[in-house]
């Protein structure tokens, strides 16, 4: 298992949380990592309150398959937190059976759903019940994330499906698309060895990695729902209509707060597409003043140190959803607390962008950020307090 050294650190994925292309992740990227000012990691002191154990940093490359990478780290926290040595999950076995499952339901839907990388915190427990688990080292997936992958592969399937819904059914369009992932992104195996004893992905899954499915619950914040109920996540990358709890705005950070405190990390789908959110630097923030009312030095001083934030309302986060304003970015992973020089507290959140940035892959983001702009997250139902638990009754 790996300690993550807590001096500098940060978070980000891929503005694919969703269904754009690879060139797009890559555009994304490179504006993320213009967005920065100099000096920020000698301008900031942040020292760990809360620091859970988490494994390498990895890159998802030029793919949006953020919510597999970031939802998958998770579960290796998980299991370093039941006390076993965390294996290095395949996140594109995830991938693979979630776009299997994607086409299924977009033929079933007619056309009317949402095709691309793009998925959720869910799909990776829900993939993890239905197919199981792989060892990184039995399936990489043909390197699928390397420059144009996705975008070859993505063009082949959506031909298949796009005429599996047109004109006469085909019967044989299930194996065609099946077939074409696979030629893309490798065949799965039925058995493989792993340190000595043979497994198949389902008894990899209950007996190496040995989390419960059922024990993970997702949960999102809006006010066009009944509190403390469940209701379906409405963002496009949704394409299995799964259900979140729904919370109050200020029940996002104190259950965050609750699960650290205990042990547990969390996986996090939030919007990165925000001018108070630097790749470069490290660290996310809401500003006090919009971005288009700064002067050019505030612009440019934007990461040099700690800066005053914009208080958020509940109304405030309804109406940026609701405008696209915030919209279902990327998956991370929530590890920490950290103070700054200051005294103020920031979430220590882990990306699956390599370790390019200021901080080796990690990011400080403060609770604002997290409140406004967070559009799911899930974790295992222990880390939720005991009287929000009785409140949605599980």
């Amino acid at each position: 298992m790996i300690k993550i050294s807590m001096k500098p650190l940060w978070l980000a994925a891929g503005l694919l949380f969703g269904s754009t292309a690879g060139f797009a992740q890559d555009n994304l990227v490179n504006s993320l990592k213009n967005n920065q000012s100099a000096n920020s990691a000698n301008s900031f002191i942040f020292t760990p309150v809360i620091n859970a154990e988490a494994t390498s940093i990895k890159d998802q490359k030029s793919s949006g398959t953020c919510w597999s990478y970031s939802t998958n780290s998770f579960l290796e926290s998980e299991m370093i937190r039941m006390g076993k040595k965390p294996v290095d999950l395949a996140d594109l076995f995830t991938a693979r059976n979630a776009y299997i499952e994607k086409g299924i339901n977009y033929v079933r839907m007619h056309g009317a759903l949402t095709l691309g990388d793009g998925g959720a915190c869910h799909d990776v427990i829900n993939m993890f019940a239905k197919y199981g688990a792989l060892p990184q080292e039995v399936y990489n997936g043909n390197n699928y994330g390397s420059p144009g992958s996705s975008d070859r592969m993505n063009k082949l399937t959506e031909a298949i499906l796009k005429k599996a819904v047109a004109g006469k059914f085909d019967p044989s369009w299930k194996a065609k698309y099946i077939a074409t992932i696979d030629s893309c992104m490798g065949a799965v195996p039925e058995k493989f060895t792993y340190e000595g004893k043979e497994y198949t992905p389902k008894t990899f899954a209950k007996e190496v990695v040995g989390i419960n499915p059922a024990d993970y619950v997702e949960l999102s914040s809006f006010t066009t729902s009944p509190y403390y109920e469940k209701t379906v996540l409405m963002v496009p990358d949704n394409w299995s209509y799964d259900q979140v709890y729904n919370v109050q705005m200020n029940d996002i950070t104190s259950i965050i707060d609750n699960a650290l405190k205990k042990g547990f990390t969390v996986a996090w789908a939030t919007d990165v597409s925000e001018k108070g959110f630097s790749w470069k630097n490290g660290v996310a923030y809401v500003p006090e003043k919009d971005f288009d009312n700064m002067s050019a030095d505030e612009k440019k001083t934007m990461f040099n140190g700690p800066k005053p934030e914009k208080e958020i309302t509940v109304d405030m986060r309804q109406t940026a959803f609701d405008d696209y304003e915030t919209t279902d970015d990327h998956g991370m992973q929530i590890t920490g607390i950290a103070k700054d020089q200051a005294g103020k507290e920031y979430y220590i959140v882990k990306n699956s962008w390599g370790v390019s940035n200021d901080y080796k892959g990690y990011l400080y983001v403060t609770r604002n950020f997290v409140k406004y702009k967070t559009t799911a997250f899930l974790l295992h139902k222990n880390g939720i307090p005991s009287d929000l638990r009785k409140k949605m009754k599980i």
